[in-house]
């Protein structure tokens, strides 16, 4: 189930559990909107987009004026978004920024990254950090600088290193749950009333002994 992380006359965060549909899906399962929606007694207007399959912050705006505004700083850039990733491989290098042009496929709802502009491209950027490593998997952290459709789950994967569970884009074996081990770990935005800076963290899901042996890489980010 969900937790709320925030929540005042304008706006709700919540931490979105893996496999929960942030808005309403073909598959008619219950979405993350409505829950919230019922959770604070009102209807709710969505501000920006969290995969199904991850989990982590999901802000949601409670009239439509305050939507305009957060979505126009997630479209300036001026939202910090920052993900934590278990991937199967290391990346290349510790630390790094990447640049691809994703191409959406929407009847395969997937990305493709390449390496330089072309027709129907966007660009992407993020910038990582290897935070460390168990037996067999690494934690990434990851700062979004654009926000693109499956942009980190392309990007990971175009550098050799897929998102445990992500079968979509190259890992070996799903999980069970059909979730991959990508987590929006933190938000951080102008409150659209007050003007206060608002940072938002989200607690990794308990209970998933991948995330569990993970937990203790997260210290240099306290």
């Amino acid at each position: 189930m969900p937790t709320i992380l925030f929540e005042d006359s304008l706006l709700i965060a919540i931490n979105k559990p893996a496999g929960m549909p942030a808005q309403a899906d073909k598959t008619g399962d219950r979405p993350a909107l409505q829950w919230a929606g019922e959770a604070c007694g009102q209807d709710l207007h969505p501000v920006h987009r969290l995969d199904r399959p991850a989990s982590g912050v999901l802000l949601l705006a409670k009239t439509k004026a305050a939507m305009a505004q957060l979505q126009r700083q997630f479209q300036a850039h001026a939202v910090e978004k920052e993900y934590l990733a278990v991937v199967s491989a290391p990346p290349p290098e510790a630390e790094g920024t990447l640049v691809h042009y994703l191409q959406k496929n929407a009847a395969k709802n997937r990305a493709f990254a390449a390496g330089a502009p072309a027709p129907d491209t966007e660009r992407a950027e993020l910038h990582y950090r290897l935070l460390g490593s168990s037996q067999r998997y690494h934690l990434v952290h990851i700062r979004l600088v654009t926000g693109r459709h499956h942009q980190i789950r392309a990007q990971l994967a175009a550098i050799g290193c897929p998102i445990k569970g992500d079968v979509k884009y190259g890992a070996r074996r799903g999980n069970r749950d059909r979730s991959i081990h990508l987590h929006a770990w933190r938000l951080a935005f102008e409150h659209p009333g007050s003007g206060e800076w608002i940072e938002l963290q989200a607690p990794l899901p308990e209970g998933d002994p991948v995330w569990e042996a993970m937990r203790s890489l997260l210290e240099p980010l306290a």
